[in-house]
């Protein structure tokens, strides 16, 4: 299919020597003669480009291109005019005008600048596309209220500029939820930076987050950029910003401040442009009155606050989750996808799940690459998720019943043996 071209121009002669110029390098043709019938045929027809004339009788070029990047924001149009002038360019330009042509047109030129329109407007579709499949890769995946809370929580949030703190235990998705935030924010196209509180030692710290000059200290060969300047404009991610010393998170509050930093070992101070995303497994308010965090960051982190919530509170969204997470297997693996038996799912589901979603995925992953056959059976679960939880037992309200010791000893015993046939306990 050929791309479409809409040429809007009061000059008849004009509209014919692009159009056969045009059809002759393969493309569909459209015309209008003035403002009113070009909206009227974008409206219709949909073109993939518009070349548009300035100087019209009636709505001149200008005043259309403004209707049609209200009507149909993502529409390339090129202005042309025989009267030129830096200050109609920058008109054009500021309204939404892809490119600038002036009479007599140079027939190389437009067919350069039509192609040049036609390939950012197809690239625009394409990062549309893999930003769309970049949040439905990282989002909070379930159906679950807790869930639905969450992603609330997430959309309200995200187009913010405002500081956002994390809070959730190891393994329930802060880091998916951090990178659907940006995603989702006023920055997708920017640095996404990660860095992990609990990974670097106090000693670097600093200087990977901040940078260094050449010669700021023994091994500093060259200078080095730190994560703020590379998350410049972006998102810088501060994970599991708890355990970090008292000294960093006085420097980082005094740039959250100022917005401005300096290198180890530079006198320059650097203007930085960076929305804060931090994350948490522990209660900062409580490292706040043991003196290992300072309360003036807390503010500045916790302006959003937003909780992630354990799956043992979201145990609906399991079943999802295990079935994304085959998937995920079978594609990487080029294998068969492992479907998970009813009374397996079963023993998934009374299991609380200490390790969260991060446990749920790398027991998933251990039963795709270790279980032969596609279906997984309770015998395929290994432990601890296959034991009968004391709950369970307890359930059973009738071994309790007889007033006989005996008795009730003999009904535990047969229901013990029941619980262990259904879900053959590991000796």
């Amino acid at each position: 299919m050929y791309p479409a071209i809409l040429i809007v121009d009061d000059e008849p002669s004009i509209v014919e020597s692009l159009e056969g110029i045009l059809c002759d390098d393969g493309f569909e043709v459209l015309h209008a003669f003035n403002g009113y019938e070009a909206l009227k045929k974008i409206e219709e027809a949909s073109p993939d480009l518009v070349l548009l004339d300035i100087w019209m009788p009636g709505m001149d070029g200008i005043e259309t291109l403004k209707e049609i990047k209200k009507e149909f924001p993502n529409m390339p149009v090129v202005m042309i005019t025989g009267h030129g002038t830096i200050e109609a360019a920058v008109i054009a330009t500021k309204s939404g005008a892809f490119d600038f042509l002036e009479k007599p047109l140079s027939i190389d030129r437009v067919i350069v600048t039509i192609n040049n329109a036609l390939n950012f407007r197809r690239l625009e579709e394409e990062n549309l596309y893999l930003r769309k499949k970049t949040i439905e890769k990282n989002s909070i995946n379930g159906t679950s209220q807790a869930v639905q809370e969450l992603n609330l929580q997430i959309m309200t949030a995200a187009p913010s500029d405002a500081s956002i703190l994390i809070k959730g235990e190891n393994g329930t998705g802060k880091e998916l939820v951090a990178r659907t935030l940006h995603q989702l924010s006023l920055r997708p196209e920017e640095p996404f930076i990660i860095v992990n509180c609990a990974a670097i030692g106090e000693k670097n710290i600093d200087a990977e987050l901040f940078g260094y000059e050449k010669g700021a200290f023994p091994g500093a060969k060259a200078k080095k950029r730190g994560k703020f300047e590379l998350a410049s404009k972006g998102t810088l991610f501060l994970d599991e910003i708890g355990d970090m010393n008292l000294k960093t998170q006085a420097r980082i509050l005094r740039t959250l401040e100022s917005k401005t930093f300096q290198r180890i070992g530079g006198g320059r101070s650097i203007h930085v442009d960076v929305r804060i995303i931090a994350s948490t497994n522990k209660g900062l308010e409580k490292e706040i009155e043991n003196g290992t965090f300072r309360k003036e960051l807390f503010y500045r982190l916790n302006v959003i606050p937003v909780e992630v919530p354990p799956l043992r509170k979201r145990k609906k969204d399991i079943p999802e989750l295990v079935d994304i997470f085959f998937s995920g297997f079978a594609q990487q693996s080029n294998s068969t996808k492992k479907i998970m038996g009813k009374e397996a799912m079963n023993l998934l589901m009374d299991y609380n799940w200490p390790g969260n979603v991060r446990e749920l995925k790398n027991l998933t992953e251990r039963l795709a690459i270790m279980v032969k056959g596609d279906l997984i059976t309770p015998e395929d679960i290994p432990k601890p998720y296959n034991m009968v939880s004391k709950e369970k037992l307890m359930e059973a309200d009738h071994l309790f019943g007889p007033e006989n010791l005996n008795d009730a000893v003999e009904n535990f015993k047969k229901e013990y043996l029941r619980y262990k046939t259904s879900v053959k306990i590991e000796k």
